[in-house]
């Protein structure tokens, strides 16, 4: 597919909707790019009904596009709200069912999966939803393969967020598959918000806030990061922290919800992006430089994180190919499970 200001992202409103979901998409779909030269995408709002009173009647959304603007989208954002139990209207179901049909992406965040499963576009398939939701969904959508426990799922063509703050985590990852780590790494700069959690990373449930915080982790990452060319190990970074491997595990799981092996492996990886993004070709120079050792090591884990071979990756993402280069027939972002990477 692709991707650049003439992709239409669409998001669809309606009654009683989360005005925090609608805001992460339009501060990540919606905003101008003049830093970058360019605008990602084109982003529109639009409801079944003049007006749309918001969550708990909040505000009321007015002075929107209709719901005929779903016909005209690329990726199309489904509507949320905190009401679950209550059917969606048909015509938005019809609405996403006709916009599926046609090969548009759909996108749900929070109980956004509530509205695809409804209209029967998730059964056999992948979904993330709230944790405090999970029960439900399980029973109203049996088909429906729900992994609770993680962030988000990227099933290809149909993308569920697990929660709120996930859902900014879904669109920065849809950014990346689109754009390229570059990209998705400025916007997330812009956000102020970390750059990458992937989607099998455990939602936080319920964890109590310690009485005495563990000290930042900050200065411990920003000083791995410039240091991944180099053999560096879950022990070298507690032994620069000055705490036993144990406590570094505790302190990455409670602070970045990941293990230290997790996150170096995702930072090598991102930066194996980077330089392919930039014009480097060697994969020997890629992998040694990046931290991941051997190509063979590199086109392992690049397909795990992004799907695609080096090869395709510079196609898509490269100087030549430039961000709005399609994407190979057939290829998909898949998730690691949990944030789990193995040696």
């Amino acid at each position: 597919m692709a991707q650049g200001s003439s992709h239409r992202v669409v998001l669809v409103v309606d009654e009683n909707s989360n005005p925090f979901e609608m805001s992460c998409a339009i501060e990540i779909f919606g905003l101008p790019r003049p830093e970058l030269g360019r605008d990602l995408y084109d982003f529109r709002l639009c409801s079944a009904e003049p007006e749309t009173r918001m969550r708990d009647g909040f505000f009321t959304l007015t002075g929107v596009a209709g719901l005929e603007a779903v016909e005209e989208a690329d990726t199309l954002i489904v509507p949320n709200r905190p009401d679950t139990e209550v059917p969606r209207a048909e015509r938005v179901l019809d609405a996403v069912r006709r916009a599926h049909a046609r090969g548009a992406r759909l996108v749900g965040f929070c109980s956004g999966a509530f509205t695809i499963a409804e209209s029967g576009l998730l059964d056999g398939r992948r979904a993330a939803c709230h944790w405090m939701w999970a029960d439900a969904f399980r029973t109203r959508f049996p088909r429906v393969h729900l992994e609770p426990d993680v962030l988000f799922v990227d099933d290809g063509d149909v993308l569920t967020a697990s929660g709120s703050a996930s859902a900014l985590d879904l669109g920065l990852h849809i950014v990346r598959r689109d754009h390229g780590v570059e990209i998705a790494n400025h916007v997330s700069r812009r956000l102020v918000f970390a750059a990458h959690r992937d989607g099998g990373q455990q939602q936080f449930v319920e964890r109590p806030v310690p009485a005495v915080p563990d000290e930042s982790l900050g200065p411990l990452l920003a000083w791995a990061q410039e240091r991944l060319g180099e053999p560096l190990t879950v022990a070298d970074l507690a032994a620069r922290a000055a705490v036993s491997p144990a406590t570094l595990h505790r302190r990455f799981r409670a602070q970045l919800g990941t293990t230290p092996l997790a996150w170096l492996t995702g930072e090598r990886v991102a930066l194996a992006c980077r330089l392919i993004e930039r014009g480097e070709e060697r994969l020997d120079v890629v992998a040694a430089r990046s931290g991941l050792g051997t190509s063979a090591n590199l086109r392992a884990r690049l397909r795990r994180e992004t799907g695609l071979s080096p090869s395709d990756y510079r196609r898509r993402f490269g100087p030549a190919g430039g961000p709005a280069a399609s994407a190979p027939s057939g290829s998909v972002m898949s998730i690691p499970r949990r944030g789990t990477v193995s040696p």
